[in-house]
């Protein structure tokens, strides 16, 4: 099993570029926080590279920017080239099947302005908290 759920923010504005068949790729790095502090009583995060393809790559790249919360679902993947200087080189990375908003746009959040727009049909939607769901109620519980 080969499954990867993540929360972080994105260090970076992503990347977009276009493979020679004209299919959109987009990289970026998001920093995931650790549950427990150093030490020295720091916080420590996990800077992790993400990968997403094709319409999510371009969701991504159009709606994504350095600091914003993302939740990211995907697998890990590896790979490996051989550089100029024959040495070989390996990265390690998520290709993310899902990417979500969960939090508002700086400027959104400023001026509380209105949510974000809902993006194309088949992208992800921005995640939106639901503050109407009972967390007590069983819906198989008998009554």
């Amino acid at each position: 099993m080969n499954v990867v759920v993540l929360i972080g923010r994105l260090v970076a504005d992503p990347e977009l570029k276009y493979t020679p068949s004209g299919v959109a790729v987009c990289s970026f790095r998001i920093a995931v926080d650790r549950r427990f502090k150093s030490e020295s009583g720091e916080r420590e995060a996990d800077f992790i590279d993400i990968v997403a393809w094709r319409q999510q790559a371009e969701f991504v790249a159009n709606y994504m920017s350095k600091g914003r919360l993302v939740g990211i679902q995907g697998r890990m993947q590896t790979r490996s080239w051989i550089q100029q200087d024959g040495q070989r080189r390996w990265k390690t990375e998520v290709v993310a099947d899902q990417v979500q908003f969960l939090d508002k746009p700086k400027d959104a959040q400023a001026h509380d302005a209105e949510p974000i727009s809902e993006p194309e049909p088949g992208m992800a939607a921005p995640l939106v908290p639901n503050s109407d769901i009972d967390m007590d109620y069983d819906p198989f519980a008998e009554e």
